[in-house]
């Protein structure tokens, strides 16, 4: 049966968005979502599903409340299944109850999913608990939007003191809780953009927060702690001491391989700008691939010199008549990327090479001997001929076989160039063709020599310095976890 669903999108990290939110996500046929939901989370959703932005800044409205209810109503009316994603918990000043009430007003039915909102994920990531035992065991949540319409009498006063939406009146509003009775001296934080790796946190007190505010030029959106418990934030202070909080880290990869090295960067507090200047697509022809399969068991060796190639190796077997008990041969891999792509098709690796580039698989290589025999090489369209022509220096009778193309994506230079704007901390190459469409996009090299770039391997350092780009780190094993180790502070 179809719904509307009333998602909390939870307060900035995507990945605290719940179980169920992203199950729902994935089965999605339109997703309303605003300016505060994670935009990661719409790539949860199917490709073919509905995407309408329907946020609300403080003086940018998108839709109206009443049009966004209409939209609802509308959607849900037409038997889809639809996900209004909310940023934090729908019911909590989220407008939910609003949107739930049009919905039963209609008669369309729907379900609300809550999320963690926005004051319980700045606590966690800020080191501020909004209850302790020695500090207080009262929290009140207060929207500081209409200041006038407040009774700060009555909250003012609270051993934990919660605002939503209050940054542009603090001024105001710190000088009326201290007017109530509040001490000037109790501490208050403001926080912005909390769970995300461009969190900022100004602490302070009720008297000087409001100038510490204006001093650092802090914007909406932002959420005020007042109480006690701000002072523990020097000892639980947790996110923020990450290695690379405060770092932006832009991944070239393609979008597929892209998580491999954004994941980990993230967890170690990087702000991550996933900007895939490559895309793997199938080859022109498949013949050759094709007909290599059809003779699997004729070779020695197979070779893959990269997990992509593995991959649409795989593809295309499942797509012939014959499977892995073609295989007759020993397996090599390049690295161990390339070795688990292959031991997922419950295939052990023969030989990986100890540094994982062709010279290195060759060295791996010297104690077998290529004298006659047939090796398969299924690789990228364009790549180093290195491998292949040594083996055949050796006596190998080697067939190199196209089984994917990278290629620039569409509209590459716009979004380099927009990328570049931001002035990125780290700029990562894990290919030479990455650095090649990369340089190519940006119109030239100029503006990567202003930045840290961090390279995987000797390889691709080599195609940098064609560029008259000198990589500020290499790996010193050359996987994406030696990379992220050699850009560690």
């Amino acid at each position: 049966m179809s719904k509307v669903f009333l998602v909390g999108a939870g307060p900035g990290d995507p990945e605290l968005i719940t179980l169920k939110a992203k199950r729902l996500l994935e089965q999605a046929d339109c997703v309303l979502y605003d300016h505060l939901a994670p935009v990661e989370l719409l790539d949860l959703a199917p490709a073919g599903a509905e995407r309408i932005y329907v946020g609300k800044k403080k003086s940018d409205h998108a839709l109206s409340q009443d049009e966004i209810c209409a939209l609802l109503v509308e959607r849900g009316g037409l038997g889809l299944n639809v996900v209004r994603l909310k940023g934090g918990d729908p019911l909590l000043f989220g407008r939910g109850g609003e949107e739930a009430e049009a919905l039963a007003a209609a008669g369309v039915p729907f379900e609300i999913v809550p999320g963690v909102t926005s004051p319980l994920g700045i606590a966690a990531y800020t080191g501020v608990p909004l209850t302790h035992r020695d500090h207080t065991s009262v929290v009140t949540f207060v929207t500081g939007h209409d200041v006038a319409k407040i009774d700060w009498g009555k909250v003012g006063t609270a051993e934990t003191l919660v605002i939503f939406m209050g940054l542009s009146h603090f001024d105001e509003i710190a000088a009326r809780i201290v007017a109530v009775g509040r001490s000037a001296d109790t501490p208050a934080m403001a926080v912005r953009w909390g769970t995300r790796p461009d969190q900022e946190v100004i602490v302070g007190t009720l008297q000087t927060l409001p100038g510490l505010i204006h001093a650092r030029g802090m914007k909406p959106p932002a959420t005020i702690v007042v109480g006690e418990v701000v002072g523990l934030r020097d000892t639980l202070s947790w996110y923020e001491k990450l290695p690379l909080f405060g770092l932006t880290v832009v991944v070239t990869r393609a979008k597929e391989q892209a998580g491999a090295l954004a994941g980990p960067l993230r967890q170690l507090g990087a702000a991550v700008i996933e900007l895939p200047v490559i895309a793997i697509e199938p080859p022109l022809d498949y013949g050759a691939l094709d007909r290599a399969i059809a003779r699997l068991s004729e070779y020695d060796w197979l070779m893959f010199t990269s997990a992509n190639g593995v991959a649409r190796f795989r593809e295309r077997l499942a797509a012939s008549a014959f499977d892995t008990r073609a295989i007759r041969g020993k397996l090599c891999a390049i690295g161990p990327a390339t070795r688990e792509a292959l031991t997922a098709m419950n295939l052990k690796v023969d030989v990986m090479a100890r540094e994982y580039v062709a010279e290195g698989l060759l060295e791996s290589l010297d104690g077998y001997d290529m004298g006659g025999k047939k090796v398969l090489i299924a690789r990228a369209a364009v790549a180093r001929d290195t491998l292949p022509n040594e083996l055949v220096k050796r006596g190998a009778c080697v067939d190199v076989v196209e089984a994917y193309r990278t290629v620039a994506p569409p509209d590459l230079p716009a979004t380099v160039l927009a990328v570049l704007k931001g002035k990125p901390d780290w700029v990562t190459f894990t290919s030479s063709s990455t650095v090649t469409n990369f340089v190519e996009a940006a119109g030239g090299a100029d503006s990567l020599r202003e930045l840290k770039v961090a390279s995987i391997g000797p390889i691709t350092s080599a195609t940098l310095r064609s560029y008259g780009i000198e990589p500020a780190v290499e790996a010193k094993v050359y996987t994406v976890k030696g990379l992220i180790q050699a850009i560690m502070p």
